[in-house]
């Protein structure tokens, strides 16, 4: 069985399009043979607090050595990072704000990225001190953006910063595989808008029968 974390990030909760791709996959996935838990976190809704100086202080204090309000500080960050450990593919469907993520998911970004449980650290490594500790899992990354053309070599390419970024940071949620749709032109309306969801819709059914198959064979 396939466990899921599907992560919404959109503020909107009517006539969001990264919801809508976000629900078709999830409403695929769960139809299927592999279906497993899903467990569904809506930061757009209710996004985290933002870390503070107290969160860092608590983060990088031993864990035996923290203090009762330390450990209340730092208790969403363990429930959200256990939400990680326990998925197969995590699922974000996300709007570009700005031509970047929404802070609700950077907020859960930083809740979730913290040494000792993400990320060891060692200056022995050199220039990379830091190293993923979680591995295995799958990204689902489902955007949607209201201009186009941010892909590599596209007219916007150095102004989309929402994939780059997910991408970066998605080896310390134990990312091996990502697999990005995304539908443009939202602010225009017109014609390429319609075809750009039709095709994200497309993609996402392709992908689920790809992925389906990809952990039928990994099983055989």
């Amino acid at each position: 069985m396939t466990n899921i974390l599907y992560i919404t990030a959109s503020a909107r909760s009517e006539g969001s399009l990264s919801r809508m791709l976000g629900e078709r996959f999830v409403t695929g996935w769960t139809q299927g043979a592999e279906a497993g838990d899903v467990t569904r976190r809506d930061v757009g809704a209710n996004p985290p607090p933002i870390i503070s100086e107290s969160w860092i202080a608590a983060a990088f204090t031993p864990e035996a050595e923290r203090t009762a309000a330390q450990r209340e500080m730092l208790s969403l960050s363990d429930r959200l990072i256990d939400e990680v450990r326990q998925a197969d593919i995590i699922v974000i469907a996300t709007p570009m704000y700005n031509y970047g993520m929404p802070a609700a998911l950077k907020a859960w970004v930083d809740q979730i990225v913290r040494i000792g449980e993400t990320f060891s650290f060692d200056l022995s490594r050199g220039d990379f001190p830091l190293e993923p500790i979680l591995s295995g899992k799958t990204l689902v990354l489902l955007t949607s953006s209201g201009e186009f053309d941010f892909a590599p070599g596209g007219m916007r390419a150095d102004m989309g910063h929402l994939v780059p970024h997910l991408t970066t940071v998605s080896k310390y949620l134990g990312v091996d595989h990502i697999h990005t749709v995304s539908i443009e032109y939202q602010e225009f309306k017109d014609t390429r808008h319609d075809r750009s969801i039709a095709a994200a819709q497309a993609q996402v059914d392709a992908l689920l029968v790809e992925l389906a198959e990809g952990r039928a064979a990994a099983l055989a």
